[in-house]
Parts: C-alpha cells; sequence; structure tokens
C-alpha cells in the first residue's frame, strides 16, 4: 500500500496505478465514446476525465437479476493547488500563488520539502494531449515564523491566512530578478517547450514516502492514507476477483470527494450512472424494466477513512463510539444522513466483518458536534441503491502526513474482498 501511495501524489497517478493493476489482471479499458461489447465475464475499465475510474467484472446473471455488488472510494486528498499564472516576487523569494483544496489542516503543510505533481495539457505536432507530471525533487517550502517574532503563537495558537501565509518559496531572486514559472519547470521535466503547455492541475505534496512506525511496526505514517488506503484496498478486491459470480461487481474512484464531489468526474456527477446503464442495457441476457430491477437488487459500500479514537483528545469523541486503531472496519452512522449507513445495511456489513475474522466498530459523532459526509449518501440517493458507509480508523485526518494501523490494511482488504463473492 506505501509503494501505491508513494507513486500517486495526485489523483492522475493514483487512477494510473489502479488501470495498471487492473490490467495485469486481465481487465482491458472501454472508451465511453464507443460502442461496447458486455459479455458475462468480461472484465473492464472506464476512466473518466484522468482521475476516475470504474473497474468492473460483468456478472453470468443480467443485472435485472444478479444486481450490482459496488465498492466506492475517491483518489483525491486535501492539499495546495498551483495557481494558473500564480507565479509572484516578495522579499527577494519567487513564490507560487496556491488554493486551498478540501480541508486542509494548513499547520501541517508549514516546513514540508515540497515538489509538484499532476497533469498539463500540451500540444505537440498538432495534437492536444493530457501528460502526467512530477517534478519529484523538493522545489518549495512554506516556512513557519520563528517564535522569537510571534511569543504568543504556543499559547494563543498558530493561525494562518491562505492568500498570505501559504505561497510556498521555490527560489531566490538571482541578479538578472526573471520570473520563476511552472510552465518552465514543467516544460524541463517533460522535455518540451514551455509554449507548448495548454493548461495545467499541478498540486503540492510533501516528498517524504511513507514508513511503518511504533515499535513494533504497529502503525503506518503516510501522506494521502485519506483516502488512497481505502483505493488500495478497493484496487486489490476488485483485481483478486477470478471467476464471475451472478452479480457485476465492480469499484468507483472518483475524484473531487474532498471539495463537495460536484463535478462530471465526481460523485454527484453521471459517470457511475452511466457506465451501470450500459452495463445493464448492453447485458445479453436482457430483461424488462431491467435498470430498476437493478437498483433493487444492489449493493452499495462507500469506503472512505474513519475517525480513530485520539489518546490526547478522547473526549471529541462519544464514548460509546470511539474505534481504535488495528481493531478492524468502522461502520458510520448519522441520523441526518450524512452516512448512507441503514440498519439494515449495517447488519449486510457486520457479517462480512465477521466473515473476515473480526467484529465491525461503530462511529457516531458527538450530538453536540457536526458531521462530516462521504460519497455513500450522494450515490445512494442519485442511483436509489441501499448503502452503507465504512472506513479504517485513523489519525491525523487531513493532516499533510497521516496515521493509520498496519493490521487495518489487512482487515480493509480481506472485508472489501468479500464484497465481491
Amino acid at each position: 500500500m506505501l509503494r501505491f501511495i508513494d507513486a500517486s501524489p495526485t489523483p492522475y497517478h493514483a487512477v494510473a496505478k489502479v488501470v495498471a493493476r487492473l490490467s495485469a489482471q486481465g481487465f482491458t479499458e472501454l472508451c465511453e465514446g464507443d460502442a461496447w461489447s458486455i459479455t458475462p465475464g468480461g472484465r473492464h475499465y472506464v476512466v473518466r476525465g484522468d482521475s476516475s475510474i470504474v473497474g468492473f467484472v460483468v456478472g453470468k446473471r443480467s443485472p435485472a437479476l444478479g444486481g450490482f455488488r459496488l465498492l466506492g472510494a475517491h483518489t483525491d486528498s486535501p492539499t495546495l493547488r498551483v495557481k494558473p499564472g500564480g507565479a509572484f516576487k516578495a522579499a527577494g523569494h519567487h513564490q507560487l500563488g496556491v488554493e486551498v483544496y478540501g480541508g486542509v489542516l494548513l499547520s501541517t503543510w508549514l516546513d514540508r520539502d515540497l515538489s509538484i505533481a499532476g497533469r498539463v495539457v500540451v500540444q505537440r505536432d498538432g495534437v492536444t494531449e493530457s501528460v502526467r507530471v512530477n517534478l519529484e525533487q523538493p522545489i518549495a517550502r512554506v516556512s513557519n515564523l520563528a517564535i522569537h517574532l510571534d511569543r504568543k503563537v504556543n499559547a494563543e495558537g498558530l493561525k494562518l491566512n491562505e492568500q498570505r501565509h501559504l505561497p510556498p518559496t521555490i527560489a531566490l531572486e538571482a541578479n538578472d530578478c526573471t520570473s520563476v514559472d511552472i510552465e518552465s519547470l514543467v516544460a524541463k521535466t517533460l522535455g518540451i517547450r514551455a509554449s507548448a503547455i495548454l493548461g495545467h492541475d499541478l498540486v503540492f505534496y510533501d516528498t517524504q514516502g511513507g514508513t511503518l512506525g511504533g515499535v513494533n511496526q504497529e502503525l503506518v505514517f503516510s501522506p494521502r492514507l485519506d483516502n488512497l488506503a481505502s483505493t488500495y484496498a478497493a484496487t486489490e478486491a476488485l483485481a483478486s476477483v477470478s471467476d464471475p459470480i451472478d452479480a457485476t461487481v465492480g469499484a468507483i474512484l472518483y475524484d473531487h470527494e474532498e471539495c463537495g464531489s460536484r463535478s462530471a468526474i465526481g460523485a454527484g456527477g453521471s459517470f457511475l450512472r452511466d457506465v451501470l446503464t450500459r452495463i445493464t442495457d448492453g447485458h445479453p441476457d436482457a430483461q424488462v424494466e431491467a435498470w430498476p430491477r437493478a437498483v433493487a437488487r444492489s449493493f452499495f459500500v462507500s469506503a472512505d477513512m474513519a475517525h480513530a479514537l485520539h489518546p490526547n483528545f478522547a473526549d471529541r469523541h462519544d464514548a460509546q463510539h470511539a474505534p481504535r486503531l488495528n481493531r478492524g472496519l468502522v461502520i458510520k452512522h448519522n441520523a441526518n444522513q450524512s452516512y448512507a449507513t441503514t440498519g439494515a445495511t449495517a447488519a449486510d456489513m457486520r457479517a462480512l466483518c465477521r466473515e473476515a475474522g473480526y467484529t465491525a466498530q461503530e462511529f457516531v459523532v458527538r450530538s453536540d458536534l457536526p458531521c462530516g459526509s462521504t460519497i455513500g449518501p450522494i450515490v445512494s440517493s442519485q442511483l436509489g441503491i441501499r448503502a452503507v458507509d465504512v472506513g479504517a480508523p485513523m489519525l491525523s485526518m487531513h493532516s499533510c502526513r497521516e496515521a493509520a494501523g498496519t493490521l487495518d490494511v489487512h482487515h480493509a482488504v480481506e472485508t472489501y474482498t468479500r464484497i465481491f463473492r
């Protein structure tokens, strides 16, 4: 999992890794603009926008009779996004303007060795194409202010303004005082002219890789555990499918969850519905009123990381709902539908966890705190599919570097694999 996350500094890289894993297991690509040939046992994947992907194995029976068993996660993580044309100079420093993407824990991005990765749109020989890029080496830093210049910071807390305090330094001014622009940096890495770059979707990331931690290596320390840990587990579960079952099984890995899913490639878009209806309509075992019948027989598991009990802030949890690291997946509940879990779908999930050899944990946010949400309610409400929200417990969620339990990586893969059996 750590190798997967280290190689996936952006959703574009994560999807490329998923494609490589599924391709090695005999999955072939279907393009949305082409006509599809759907046959029982077919193993395929569909990519939209370079950063969202659906992989699936076609069931032996029509979805109207076998339904869908679906596992969803997301490929994006909170980060600092590079602004287009954002290069500027201040106090002898070359800096890049950034936008905060998602619910970033801002202070954790200070004093990190940062690099840039993402996607650029280039024009070569009259052809426009998207190209992944990763500068890899540390080129940037957002430096803390020395305590000597802010003596009250430890007592009153660090307060950061996103516009003024987050632009990283990427170079110092030379005598010629020329600007250092991102297009030139990316072009050098790709071996092309800067003028060939027409647009970009680039973010900063911490160059320190993931590692095992704790005296007994019972902990995982890594960036982007939320939610590449779930993306990894979902990919492994789907890749392990050998023979088709009656149901069509699939994994949907979305971009843009961290900013609300409101995009053509996010959970609020049509991507999953488009793929599922084409499978339903194209299955050779044609059935009357196939789509609504398929929905009625389907199950969706929304896999996103969960809040583990923090030993220094135990009072932030409901005492009866305080998940522990390395104790297994957490079923998430919310009376106001911030999570899609119902009593019935929770029961189904508990049964899967028992099959995997452990008892599921439960999470309900304190009644006096607001609750976060996931893709679960979005997918469930759009498609009418019954759903459950689950996830492996973790600490430092939305930090530049996060922490989880090593055994829970195994728990996730083993449990999610059972969804497709």
